[in-house]
């Protein structure tokens, strides 16, 4: 008894542990937040706070138009893209057959925003010449040509110097960074004439070598050399699928030990570069690593836009403006009326059902409550995620889920009590039979949140998302403070002596008969005689006939 009562107060020790540790982990991610999003309590999501809406249109040559399937392809690129910060609750549909309407909850931050603006097609480009960009109101800087790369036919592939024309040239020496227009759909089978993105370097580039839909996947790990050894730097992981290994081979068989800038091309977004990228060795089977003096962040930005960069068609930003609430304060308030509702009735169901026990359940609720609200609150305030209608919903519903739990537990102990066992000798047991079931019901509900987590998005994701948290809960909950209060509990006079308010009273539970072929004559009225039709139920043929043998009649 003694061994049971120190499980149980280590049990709730280790609770506490947790609960100071997630207070600690909220506050330092409130005190060591860079941007301000971070808070003690959760973010709301666009149909309780209301937000930011971007109208893209597709950027199209004359007299072109966008399918259904591009579309639908570009939505759910854009959705990978804004999801790449986490859970936002982010609303992306389609507009009249041709535009994509994203909606944000809050306002977004300048990565979100870039996500969503930078929406081109993405290239890549062999650079065919470069130079540093003109200064606005200074003379165009010469442009140094070999003279061996004058055409003298007609170019053969994306990376000849028979593009650069003298037209070509003229042009490129005149022409400005401010000049870089990213509404223009650049020609895939032409050279472009354009910029680096921070407008400090102009490049001429051929036609499209790789398109940007070859790339299957782009991750971030540490730099390494041509032996495999770490260099101490970052590098993006770039893997092709499609056409893209071949292409890529052959860009970098052409150009790879050439001289610079022909070593290099360039990865192209919103008709600026990216980044040149110099090939250092034949890729031939579309797996490569860029490198360049990355920072961990800065590897993890570019591996984001060539991750989710590879739209079928362009677009440009047709309309930004704020949106109000869809549903507001008032609806907020009526789902938390809601679940107040349906935590009273709860409470006052455990009080009525299982008397003095129903303050176990309440206290168990409380420590439930407790918990999601710092798990939610961390959450919102490092993987950003908001709280929708739909979100407390699954919180509600968690109310339920755990309410469950302590109705098995109890009905379990209430079993043993009934065979004739001692209360700790029936909480033991009962615990052992109850928390079983418990992790089977809940491993359903919790592979039901993620399966809908999986195959949902928006506000769907929200409720899945809340529901596999609680589910998870309820474990930690049952196992780390119902059960060990119990223990403790059961070390009192009020509950191991089944008062008839404790809800563990062994007659009022039908405990009649004291064990195998012992058995106390039950009272025949009001209760009794229930409790006496309990006893007889549960008789073996066994048992009743050693009842007959001591009493002289069969039972």
């Amino acid at each position: 008894m003694a061994k049971a009562r120190t499980r149980g107060a280590r049990a709730l020790i280790w609770l506490g542990v947790l609960i100071v540790g997630l207070f600690g982990a909220n506050f330092a991610a409130v005190t060591f937040d860079q941007d301000g999003s971070a808070a003690w309590t959760p973010q709301l999501a666009l149909d309780l706070e209301g937000g930011t809406q971007i109208v893209l249109e597709p950027r199209l040559a004359e007299g072109a138009s966008i399918s259904q399937e591009q579309l639908e392809q570009a939505v759910a690129i854009i959705r990978q893209r804004v999801d790449a910060s986490g859970i936002s609750e982010t609303e992306i549909t389609t507009q009249g057959g041709r535009n994509i309407v994203v909606a944000l909850p809050g306002e977004p931050d300048a990565q979100t925003m870039q996500r969503i603006q930078a929406s081109a097609k993405m290239e890549f480009r062999p650079v065919l010449a470069s130079a540093q960009a003109n200064a606005p109101g200074s003379t165009p800087a010469p442009v140094e040509t070999d003279p061996a790369a004058e055409p003298t036919a007609e170019p053969e592939n994306a990376w000849d110097q028979a593009w650069i024309t003298p037209a070509l040239q003229s042009e490129f020496a005149a022409f400005m960074c401010s000049d870089v227009d990213p509404t223009e759909v650049a020609d895939p089978d032409q050279p472009l004439i354009t910029c680096s993105s921070d407008g400090t370097a102009r490049f001429i580039l051929g036609p499209v070598a790789v398109d940007g839909s070859s790339i299957a996947d782009a991750s971030v790990s540490a730099a390494t050399n041509s032996q495999g050894q770490a260099t101490g730097g970052w590098g993006v992981n770039l893997e092709l699928d499609g056409e893209g290994p071949e292409n890529f081979e052959a860009v970098t068989r052409a150009i790879t030990g050439l001289p610079e800038p022909t070593n290099q091309f360039a990865v192209v977004l919103d008709a600026a570069v990216l980044m040149p990228i110099t090939s250092n060795a034949i890729i031939t089977d579309g797996n490569a690593q860029i490198t360049g003096g990355f920072s961990q962040e800065g590897a993890q930005s570019l591996a984001d836009q060539l991750r989710f960069g590879a739209l079928p068609v362009s677009f440009q930003v047709q309309s930004n403006e704020t949106i109000s609430p869809t549903l507001g304060a008032n609806q907020l308030q009526a789902g938390l009326i809601a679940g107040l509702i349906g935590l009273l009735l709860v409470v006052a169901y455990s009080v009525f059902q299982y008397r003095a026990l129903g303050v176990v359940v309440v206290l168990s609720l409380a420590v439930a409550g407790v918990l999601t609200y710092l798990v939610v609150t961390f959450l919102s305030s490092t993987e950003g995620y908001r709280l929708s209608l739909a979100g407390i919903a699954g919180l509600v519903i968690a109310i339920g889920i755990t309410a469950d739990s302590f109705i098995v537990y109890f009905e379990r102990i209430r079993d043993e009590l009934r065979e004739g066992k001692h209360l700790t000798s029936a909480l033991e047991t009962g615990w052992k039979r109850a928390f079983r079931t418990i992790l089977v019901s809940d491993a359903v509900s919790f592979l039901s949140a993620v399966i809908l987590f999986l195959l949902s998005v928006g506000n769907v994701r929200g409720f899945a998302y809340t529901l596999g948290i609680t589910t998870f809960i309820d474990i930690v909950v049952v196992a780390l403070f119902t059960h060990p209060l119990l223990r403790l509990l059961a070390r009192t006079r009020f509950f191991s002596n089944g008062h008839p308010l404790s809800g563990l009273d062994p007659k009022a539970l039908g405990a009649v008969y004291l064990g195998r072929a012992r058995f106390r004559e039950p009272v025949l009225a009001g209760k009794g005689a229930k409790s006496a039709n309990e006893a007889q139920r549960r008789q073996t043929i066994a048992e009743r006939k050693a009842h007959a043998a001591t009493t002289g009649k069969e039972s």
